[in-house]
């Protein structure tokens, strides 16, 4: 197997399937090798690299895939600790696969920790369900496609890649099994755009996928869809079913699926333009100046006091993950605590961190602000770090990341946002509340009650594309009382406050406001308990990935 040490072992909990390296620090294997990637460490060896023993790695980017036997996007990206000394594999141009070719696969079957290998080939015909090739077995006293080859690299006899294994089918007695190939994979990851031959000039696709890396970090808000429209021209083939979710996918489609290798110019050419244009910077501080690390919060499925929780940072518009793990949500606090500093070193020298916790709904008004930053310094975390929170269903919805980029736009060239008022015991209708939210056009609103004691209206608000929401967490508890409202005079104070503050600028300035409540004590300062909901998908440039997985 000389110059073929890219093949992969990997691990997960209980699961053991193949994988391969494609650049020093990353490796190709299926969703479901690593599902339970949440709870077990992930760990990948090299049997022919044995002295580099068992690297631990984390996963970077999952496909579509969500857990049935026939869904699509079973693909996943894992970043090891560290880069490894080895050459990665090199593939084959798409289709290579066909003619009858004998392809191998190299797995790890129970009993065979050093790998087995398999021979079969493609069928002719089309994908199925425009996803998988069906493979077949050459002989029938082969090795079989069994567990353990999940992952494994498809490869012609030079050791170029075609595709995949995903799947085997059928029963015992036959010897067929599914593979994605490499066109397939591209697009759950677009980073396969630059590593496969696709008759593209090379330094086009490097410079086009360089420029949608860009695009995304800078949370620019390019509407893919008109961008392929410009780059394929009237006459080229139209947009696929529902468009693009985002820029790398259509990049990723006209590599892919557009005859003509001129429209991968011009869809750089029009990127760049956008990118360099006068009106491309505005704004007193875009969203990628932000640098954000991320805690993800999420109910586990496995009992009402277990959860995930995940933490990554963003450097370079690329999501780092630093841990993950099932908890009690006793454990939670201090989980966080030991993830935190790890995650800021991910982070560019002259970053401006966001501490950003996702939350479920009932713990939008949980005290992470009012956490300490460890057992040894008590600076509460949103002393030490600018700190929002958002809410997970919205930060997970298609449809309020689209209208919120589109706020965004306009608040890059704001002055400031007026606060529009949710005040304490209102009687305004929850459907009211929404038609002024909308027609007034609201960037910022403000509770004087807290999500408890005005939930219908706080709910209504997380529908609506307002991109912050503020109030304090033990605020006026609505209803009936006797003399000065607290929470209309809380709304007063932060009206003030915020007058003439680019909504950018909030986490910044809400920092401040944390500073100035803890140094004059709990009862001093109208700031005291201030959350602070600030939702920029700009920052975020990947969809975010659920934290578990359906399957058990």
């Amino acid at each position: 197997m000389s110059g073929t040490a890219w093949h992969a072992r990997v691990e997960c909990g209980p699961e053991v399937g193949a994988g391969f390296l494609v650049s020093a620090r990353h490796v190709l294997t299926c969703a479901h090798v690593v599902r339970c990637s949440d709870t077990d460490p992930v760990t990948v060896a090299f049997p022919n690299s044995r002295s580099l023993g068992a690297l631990s790695a984390a996963v970077a980017v999952r496909g579509d895939w969500r857990g049935g036997p026939a869904d699509p996007g079973d693909l996943a990206v894992l970043e090891l600790a560290e880069d490894v000394p080895l050459s990665p594999a090199r593939f084959a141009p798409p289709g290579a696969e066909h003619g009858g070719r004998e392809l191998i696969a190299y797995g790890f079957p129970r009993g065979y920790d050093e790998g087995m290998l398999a021979a079969y080939r493609a069928l002719p015909g089309p994908r199925i369900s425009d996803e998988w090739v069906q493979l077949e077995a050459l002989t029938g006293h082969g090795q079989p496609l069994v567990a353990g080859f999940s992952g494994a690299a498809v490869t012609l006899a030079d050791g170029s890649v075609v595709g995949m294994v995903t799947a085997v089918a059928g029963g015992r007695e036959v010897r067929v099994g599914r593979m994605l190939p490499t066109e397939v994979m591209a697009r759950y990851w677009s980073g396969l755009g630059e590593l496969v031959p696709t008759g593209h000039r090379p330094e086009t696709l490097r410079r086009l996928y360089a420029l949608v890396r860009r695009a995304e970090a800078e949370g620019t808000g390019v509407d893919a869809n008109r961008l392929y429209g410009d780059a394929v021209g009237p006459f080229g083939p139209p947009l696929p079913p529902g468009g693009f979710p985002s820029l790398s996918r259509a990049a990723a489609y006209v590599q892919w699926e557009v005859p003509e290798p001129e429209a991968a110019d011009r869809l750089a050419d029009r990127l760049q333009e956008l990118l360099d244009g006068p009106d491309a910077a505005v704004g007193a501080r875009p969203a990628s100046s932000w640098s954000p690390v991320v805690v993800e919060i999420d109910h586990s499925g496995a009992g009402p006091d277990q959860v995930t929780v995940a933490v990554s940072a963003y450097r370079d518009g690329r999501r780092r993950p630093v841990g993950a793990g099932r908890l009690p949500t006793s454990a939670v606090r201090g989980y966080v605590q030991q993830r935190l500093d790890e995650a800021a070193d991910q982070l560019a020298p002259d970053a401006e961190e966001l501490v950003t916790f996702v939350l479920p709904r009932e713990w939008l008004n949980e005290p992470v602000a009012q956490w300490e930053c460890s057992a040894e310094d008590s600076t509460p975390l949103g002393c030490a770090y600018p700190l929002v929170v958002t809410d997970r269903a919205r930060h997970r919805s298609g449809r309020l990341r689209r209208q919120l980029r589109k706020k965004w736009q306009k608040l890059d060239v704001s002055p400031g946002a007026a606060v529009h008022r949710v005040e304490c015991g209102t009687r305004e209708r929850p459907g009211g509340l929404r038609r002024r939210l909308w027609d007034g056009d609201a960037h910022v609103a403000g509770f004087a009650s807290p999500p408890g004691a005005a939930r219908e209206y706080f709910d209504v608000s997380l529908t609506v594309p307002v991109p912050v929401l503020l109030w304090r967490r033990t605020g006026c508890p609505g209803g009936g009382h006797d003399g000065p409202c607290a929470g209309a005079e809380f709304l007063d104070e932060l009206t003030a406050s915020l007058t003439g503050v680019p909504p950018a600028e909030l986490p910044r300035h809400v920092q401040k406001l944390r500073l100035d409540a803890d140094a004059e004590g709990p009862d001093g300062h109208w700031a005291r308990e201030l959350q602070l909901l600030w939702d920029d998908p700009r920052c975020f440039p990947e969809p975010a990935a659920s934290l578990h997985t359906p399957v058990a």
